[in-house]
């Protein structure tokens, strides 16, 4: 049954209206549609979407919270980077960054931070 079923990430958001304006101007994304007050949905590749809603909540996490596979990692880092995403830099056991890239046997990521303090990555497999 889920296994089959769209699936779609819900993010946290303490301005609704800031988190707009990051999606819009940082990552290049409009809502596709306004579910009710203080909410927003967002469609992605393949039929994927992400629900911003409004809530004091907001960046509490301390994990990655969404992410979007890439074919080309390195080229969205540049073009976020240069709309002024700042990507993160971690150094743990299991995981360091270069740059902002994290390498694994499975691929690379990177994460930045949303206005709202949600993280967020982007993988390339292989």
């Amino acid at each position: 049954m889920l296994k089959d079923s769209n699936i779609m990430a819900v993010l946290p958001a303490k301005d609704i209206n800031r988190a707009k304006e990051f999606y819009r101007d940082k990552l290049g994304i409009e809502p596709s549609e306004s579910m009710e007050e203080g909410s927003l949905m967002y469609s992605c590749g393949q039929g994927t979407r992400f629900l911003v809603y409004q809530t004091d909540n907001a960046g509490s996490a301390k994990n990655t919270q969404m992410g979007w596979e890439t074919d080309n990692l390195e080229g969205e880092m540049e073009e976020l980077r240069g709309r002024g995403v700042v990507f993160e830099d971690y150094d743990f056991p299991g995981l360091k960054t270069e740059n902002g890239i994290a390498t694994a046997d499975w691929g690379k990521a990177a994460w930045f931070l949303d206005s709202e303090g949600n993280i967020i990555n982007i993988a390339q497999r292989g």
